[in-house]
């Protein structure tokens, strides 16, 4: 399998170039030169695989000869080594839990993933890698853990200073070894910005060996398409009526479903949830990307003004905008909607969701409503465990809720961070000088 840059079509390059670059060298993002089947049968016994079975089914379609299949099955056991269950709140709705990983984010899949695929190349050629990530908050410490103490790799996190969840912040400013966490004075678009220019700097890339852990990888990519699967397996249906809700912000986590779907995931339709960062759902209505800066709220995940995968959303749909709005539909929400529908979600249900799925959830329902509902089930993607998010959540149902025991643990300890400006002169002055 090749890869191109989706500003070259015409340019090929492998799936380790691809990884180990993170974003291509004119700036565009890698995409597969084409998107793999899975066999029918492999879709009509998804039942009978377990999630690691589907991992390496999907994973060997990317990988091609570039990994023996030992190895990528040795890879996605030790990456997805925790569930995806899926919870039926009612007839119509049910949730995929993706927070049991050890950041507790649906970031784990994507960033453990990486994390085993570059160690494999960086033991493999002895390279000294630096990982680039932007964080909005919850790529930063899944990226950290998935890296953390992996031998010739040392790993850079700018995250928007005042605008992470306490929890998010000390989750990836408290570790060392091989991990710095750069506060930047600005927004992610600001630090989503700098990363960027560091990876078309053919100056700090001659004399640093850069790659990227954002969505803009595609490794993260590629394993955020398993649970999918894994979610459609556990749906007592053929599929053909199953739509996603899932909360959007880069659009990586889309961008994952919209894969799964042309290999062959059986699905009506995916549906775009946002916050007030609505740039994408104005995209689909008028075919104008107009980028503007993110704009704080309680789902910061999501506080994404120029979002990186829609190059990517738009190659799968060879730019036809009609053919995405066929197969997306995008709705955006309010703070005060958001936290509403924590509070009415937990006094009918007794569920407790954290905001990116308050989100979601709210697009479902706008969803049904808007389409007079007749045949669909919508799974919502919950994205985080809702202890992340104690401050909104907890005021939202009026109680106190347990904090699992790993991220008490990072609440004990010291936060070790460098601050700096959102210029990107001082980011690489800070590379080349580390």
């Amino acid at each position: 399998m090749n890869y191109f840059s989706t500003n070259n079509k015409a340019k090929k390059y492998s799936f380790q170039n691809a990884v180990m670059l993170g974003l291509a060298p004119d700036g565009g993002l890698f995409q597969p030169e084409r998107i793999p089947q899975l066999k029918p049968s492999i879709i009509k016994g998804l039942k009978n695989l377990s999630f690691q079975e589907i991992g390496y089914e999907i994973s060997k379609l990317y990988i091609e000869n570039e990994i023996n299949n030992n190895e990528i099955q040795n890879i996605v056991e030790k990456s997805i080594s925790f569930p995806a269950p899926l919870i039926n709140l009612n007839e119509t709705i049910s949730v995929l839990e993706l927070f049991y990983g050890p950041t507790l984010a649906f970031k784990d899949f994507g960033a453990r993933f990486l994390a085993n695929t570059i160690s494999y190349f960086a033991n493999k050629t002895g390279e000294q890698i630096n990982i680039l990530v932007a964080t909005s908050g919850d790529t930063g410490s899944a990226v950290a853990h998935g890296f953390y103490g992996i031998n010739g790799v040392n790993v850079f996190l700018l995250y928007p200073s005042n605008k992470v969840s306490k929890i998010q912040e000390m989750q990836l400013t408290t570790l060392n070894k091989n991990i710095i966490a750069l506060e930047v004075d600005g927004t992610f678009d600001d630090c989503q910005a700098m990363v960027k220019k560091a990876f078309v700097d053919e100056e700090l890339n001659s004399e640093k060996k850069l790659s990227s852990a954002n969505s803009i990888n595609i490794a993260r990519l590629i394993p955020q398409s398993f649970y999918y699967f894994e979610a459609a397996k556990q749906i007592d249906d053929d599929g053909n009526n199953i739509c996603f809700s899932v909360p959007s912000g880069n659009l990586g986590n889309l961008t994952a479903g919209l894969l799964a779907k042309k290999m062959g995931l059986k699905t009506a339709k995916f549906i775009s949830a946002l916050n007030i960062n609505d740039v994408f759902a104005k995209y689909l209505t008028t075919g104008n990307f107009q980028p503007r800066p993110s704009i704080k709220t309680v789902s910061n995940a999501m506080d994404v003004g120029n979002p990186s995968n829609l190059t990517r959303i738009k190659s799968l749909f060879d730019e036809l905008l009609n053919l995405m709005n066929e197969n997306i539909v995008a709705y955006s929400f309010t703070d005060t909607q958001t936290i509403q529908k924590i509070k009415n979600l937990f006094d009918q249900t007794d569920y407790v969701i954290d905001p990116h799925g308050a989100v979601g959830y709210l697009a479902a329902e706008k969803y049904i409503k808007s389409n007079q509902y007749i045949n669909e089930k919508i799974i919502v993607l919950e994205t985080a465990h809702p202890a992340k998010f104690l401050d909104v959540v907890e005021k939202a149902i009026a109680k106190k809720i347990e904090i699992p025991e790993r991220l008490k643990l990072c609440l004990s300890k010291e936060k070790k961070s460098i601050k700096i400006s959102n210029k990107y002169s001082e980011l690489k002055e800070f590379i080349l000088s580390n």
